[in-house]
């Protein structure tokens, strides 16, 4: 499958929020971890594509994880470690308990860390992660564009 073409510095700011016409689909090893064709991703400026899965599309048990983080943009969000196939990773997805108004429909979504997972995919098309140990986008070759992560664009 092929994914279209997407310039990720004519991503808007404020950042967006759109459903997602492909299936996603998320690994831990070899076992499955999430299957969705109801996904939410959010689009920001200079930053790949985060995809959001529902939580009824989730198999994979989650434990709360240590530790949380502050978006400008959505709110607060908890961190949860993930099992499956008898393997963990620790903090490999977050949520939104009470995201932002702009935000709401996000609430229990769970975005996955392309980059702890086994494998991520967009429609068929494997991702790689955004670069960087921040944020946790997902990277296609489809997208055209600087992504923002590395460290020479950490303050961007």
């Amino acid at each position: 499958m092929t994914l279209p073409a997407e310039n990720v510095q004519s991503y808007p700011r404020p950042p967006t929020l759109e459903p997602v016409t492909h299936e996603i689909r998320v690994e831990l090893g070899d076992a499955p971890v999430a299957q969705s064709s109801a996904a939410l991703r959010v689009l920001e400026t200079h930053h790949a594509p985060t995809y959001y899965i529902p939580p009824e599309d989730v198999v994979a048990d989650l434990s709360a994880a240590p530790g949380g983080s502050f978006c400008e943009w959505k709110g607060h969000a908890a961190y949860w470690t993930v099992h499956a196939g008898g393997i963990s990773a620790q903090a490999a997805a977050w949520s939104y308990a009470r995201p932002t108004p702009r935000f709401a429909a996000l609430a229990g979504y769970l975005a996955f860390y392309p980059g702890l997972m086994g494998a991520c995919w967009v429609g068929g098309v494997r991702v790689t992660p955004q670069p960087g140990d921040f944020y946790g986008g997902w990277v296609t070759p489809n997208l055209q564009g600087i992504v923002k992560g590395d460290a020479a664009t950490r303050h961007w």
